[in-house]
């Protein structure tokens, strides 16, 4: 029996999927098709290669301390999926990511198969896709370290390149001779015409030991670093996290650099195994729109659209109408606070607006409108100078912070649910169409004790109304600030 431990690599930010994927919600938490996340589809995809021979164990996610909430509640979601998450406090790319897991997985002494996937991706045929990572796992499980190579289509420049033998061994995979950089179009184009070359995917399948050996073989400074964080690790329910000082002084590097690229012609064997699944990264929008169902004109639009005479184009409208008249390839994404229109050959070019958004440093760069918070969601429906508009959903039995402001007072109106609101040396219960005021300076607490979930309206007045004039007294979710 081989047993496999899933492993998730959940970082990323997606700039290239603005103004839907932004710093505080990237892209993949979001639901692009269908009903369940990017992250949500690749743990599902993972957890189901279990066979006659392989038993799927503890699914392990590594991601960041920011988004360590909204990984939580997507898990959640997944009832049939035993997980825990393994928490970066700074990003250190993919290499330390993957010896975090790997670290995590022999902590009993155990040496399970590795099934490393990043969280943003989709495939199209998950049965393809099943067959190909169970083939993996039974070469891995000889102590190979395996590839998924994605059968190329066309000449694309914007994926790293296999170079493979074509003699396929017992369970159909192919030697690796070389790992290759993104080419230019006529390089990437003789390579899809030879046949010797496949994408490079960036799901890997190898034995934890396996890596941990090949780690500490050609970056011994990354392993000594990483595993010095892990020994400082401190765990509760839920999370893992490594030691916070020793985890900023890793050196930075990705699974390819640190170790794939050196196999070739050493010591640890590096094996591919093809995969023709319907597969893409979603790297930018113009990624969406080709995996995307479309209409007799080429069109894929989500959301309330309306076209005429316009071909190829994507739109997904969130929260109005968006009308099109006599446009081609174009892609247009609406949010509540931000809209994208872009030609949909210049895509990867998004990221020079985010760059920008970061460097004046607006909020759009970072947050929606509708803002996810361990305890339910706000949304800031109206602003103006000396006042701020809320919508705010508090979850069953969730509740905030004990928290006052400096510079706000806010009014609470509930329109739905149950509250149970601690203000200074007082608690109340409100129903329906009931209020309160919390004035400035004053100590307060909003908290759900219902079956159902708490909506309000909460209207701040002030003279500043950043999020960041809050001191939290005491927090459910462990947030200082």
């Amino acid at each position: 029996m081989n047993n496999i431990t899933p492993i998730i690599l959940c970082g990323g930010s997606g700039t290239r999927l603005w103004p839907l994927s932004r710093a505080g919600f990237p892209k993949q938490f979001l639901v692009l098709s269908g009903t369940n996340s990017l992250f949500q589809q690749a743990i599902e995809r993972v957890n189901g290669l279990a066979g006659s021979d392989i038993k799927v164990g503890e699914t392990l996610v590594v991601t960041n301390e920011e988004h360590r909430f909204l990984a939580l509640d997507q898990l959640r979601e997944l009832k049939s999926v035993d997980a825990r998450l393994l928490l970066e406090p700074v990003g250190r790319n993919t290499a330390p990511a993957l010896t975090l897991a790997a670290l995590q997985a022999t902590a009993n002494g155990e040496d399970p198969i590795l099934v490393v996937t990043p969280a943003d991706q989709t495939v199209i045929d998950s049965q393809a896709f099943t067959a190909a990572l169970q083939d993996s796992v039974r070469t891995a499980a000889s102590g190979a370290i395996v590839i998924l190579g994605i059968t190329p289509d066309r000449p694309e420049t914007g994926y790293g390149y296999i170079k493979h033998k074509s003699e396929p061994g017992q369970h159909g995979e192919h030697a690796v001779v070389q790992f290759v950089e993104k080419p230019d179009l006529v390089t990437a184009q003789g390579y899809v015409d030879s046949g010797e070359y496949a994408w490079n995917s960036g799901i890997f399948v190898l034995k934890a030991s396996v890596w941990l050996k090949a780690l500490r073989h050609f970056c011994p400074d990354i392993a000594a670093a990483t595993e010095k964080a892990w020994e400082g690790k401190a765990a509760d329910t839920a999370f893992v996290r490594p030691d916070k000082t020793m985890f900023a002084q890793i050196p930075g590097e990705s699974i390819d650099y640190a170790v794939m690229e050196q196999c070739p012609g050493s010591a640890f064997p590096i094996r591919m195994v093809s995969l023709a699944a319907g597969w893409n990264d979603l790297g930018a929008w113009d990624a969406v729109w080709n995996v995307s169902p479309k209409d007799g004109a080429g069109n894929t639009h989500l959301g309330d659209v309306l076209a005429t005479d316009s071909r190829n184009t994507l739109v997904h409208a969130t929260s109005r109408l968006v009308s099109l008249v006599g446009v081609d390839n174009l892609v247009v994404i609406e949010t509540p606070d931000a809209v994208l229109v872009a030609d949909k050959s210049r895509c990867q070019d998004v990221k020079h607006i985010v760059t920008e958004l970061n460097q004046q440093q607006r909020e759009e760069h970072t947050l929606h409108r509708k803002v996810h918070r361990p305890w339910g969601w706000y949304d800031s429906i109206d602003e103006a100078e000396r006042f701020k508009v809320k919508r705010i959903q508090v979850k069953p039995q969730a509740s905030l912070s004990l928290q006052m402001h400096y510079h706000r007072a806010e009014h609470w109106i509930v329109v739905k649910g149950t509250a149970e609101i601690t203000c200074g040396d007082k608690t109340i219960v409100l129903s329906e169409n009931q209020s309160t005021y919390i004035p400035l300076g004053e100590t307060h607490r909003l908290s759900n004790p219902g079956t159902i979930p708490l909506e309000i309206i909460e209207v701040q007045s002030g003279s500043y109304l950043g999020e960041d004039d809050i001191v939290r007294f005491s927090d459910t979710y462990g947030r200082k600030t």
